[in-house]
């Protein structure tokens, strides 16, 4: 049974459905959620901690994140209740790292005071582009303006430790239109950047616009905007940790959220709200149970006493193998090709011998002392690599930031 997992609560509220969003979230208008849904679902959400404390205890937790959606629409009082429920049942660490998710239009700067003294200490502002053209081509409520007076309200509240969400890819962005997004970015000196392609999902708005699709970037656009934008911020003092992730140096050490390592690493991450996942170690296996992506659905799941037993599924040894594969390549670090073998009975410099040194030869891996890391060049094309070492991909969700 597992004694140590990171905490995740998926807030579903917020204002407005973004044009290219696929997550599951529940649309509020302005005015954010009303008092009774926002009480139904902080009592499902204590009931669903109440009966995931009874399986796995007083789980100590490194990390805890706020996801959504958009947390900071549930305002302080509800932030302080769903902490103090937290704290009650789960142990978490004294130097746990607590990430909120906030969009600029909803970080008032009352509201990210009182998170500070709740002992919130990320920030993961939700900005996308500091292009007003193009926020409003995203659907995205909030102006430019507004993202640099949220970031320096957060700055005043006390926070240390801020990450912007930002996509490219954008119709009718330019390369050079990206790298100025990426400057303006850098000059308020965030700790974190996460820069995300544009991913087109069926059934949004964005998918079912021909105008707008006719307008996106080629192939070759995309990749000169992922390869000159990393080149920009690791001149700019950031680390490339993770395909999409870059953390500030400072001193030879890099802010990384530790709760997206975490995830990347395949460990435990014990969640709640609707749409959340789940991966934890019982006594004889290793589950993942995903919630349903539905407010009502899940509230009537947790409240009849059966959270976490829907969609519930035992992973295999092929499946955690192809994860640990998938997840470590990702990042900067690598895949440890000595643990892996041990792990999981795959030694892939004698299965995929001849593979491997394609790979360096073609410029898309590096083998260096045991460990198997993508180069630059190889993140652009990581899901084929992993494809080619014998694994098929999987999306997997292990709620780590998304753009809220």
């Amino acid at each position: 049974m597992s004694t140590r997992a990171s905490l995740y609560v998926h807030a579903p509220f917020c204002r407005a459905k973004c044009r290219y969003c696929a997550f599951f979230s529940a649309p509020t208008g302005s005015a954010g959620p009303d008092a009774p849904a926002l009480s139904r679902y902080l009592s499902a959400l204590e009931a669903e901690m109440n009966r995931q404390a009874q399986i796995f205890g007083r789980v100590a937790a490194p990390t805890l994140f706020f996801g959504g959606g958009t947390p900071s629409l549930l305002g302080a009082n509800a932030l302080a209740r769903i902490l103090a429920a937290l704290r009650q049942r789960f142990d978490l660490a004294p130097d746990a790292e607590i990430t909120l998710e906030a969009n600029p239009d909803s970080a008032a700067p009352e509201l990210l005071r009182a998170a500070r003294e709740l002992g919130v200490n990320r920030l993961s502002l939700g900005v996308q582009s500091l292009d007003d053209a193009a926020l409003k081509a995203l659907g995205r409520v909030h102006t430019a303006a507004q993202v640099r007076e949220a970031f320096h309200a957060a700055r005043a509240a006390g926070f240390a430790n801020i990450g912007l969400d930002l996509i490219f890819g954008l119709p009718g962005q330019s390369v050079e239109g990206w790298l100025s997004t990426l400057r303006q970015a850098v000059d308020l000196r965030p700790e974190h950047l996460s820069c995300y392609g544009l991913t087109i999902e069926p059934g949004t708005p964005l998918a079912e616009d021909a105008t707008a699709l006719a307008a996106l970037p080629d192939e070759d656009c995309q990749a000169e905007m992922f390869l000159r934008g990393s080149e920009l911020l690791e001149a700019a003092g950031y680390e490339h940790y993770e395909i999409s992730n870059f953390a500030k140096l400072s001193g030879g050490v890099g802010q990384r959220c530790r709760h997206n390592m975490s995830c990347w690493r395949g460990e435990d991450v014990l969640a709640f709200g609707p749409a959340a996942v789940s991966t934890m170690a019982e006594e004889t296996e290793r589950v993942r149970w995903a919630n349903p992506p539905d407010l009502a659905e899940w509230e009537a799941l947790v409240l009849e006493g059966r959270a976490g037993q829907a969609g519930c599924e035992a992973l295999s040894a092929d499946i955690r193998a192809s994860e640990a594969l998938m997840l470590a390549l990702r990042t900067a670090d690598g895949l440890d090709l000595n643990t892996y073998a041990a792990t999981f009975g795959h030694d892939l410099r004698n299965t995929h011998a001849d593979l491997l040194i394609q790979l360096e030869r073609a410029g898309l891996t590096l083998l260096d002392e045991g460990r198997l890391r993508l180069t630059r060049a190889g993140m652009l094309v990581s899901n084929s690599v992993i494809r080619a070492l014998g694994f098929e991909f999987q999306e997997i969700s292990a709620n780590p930031e998304n753009s809220s």
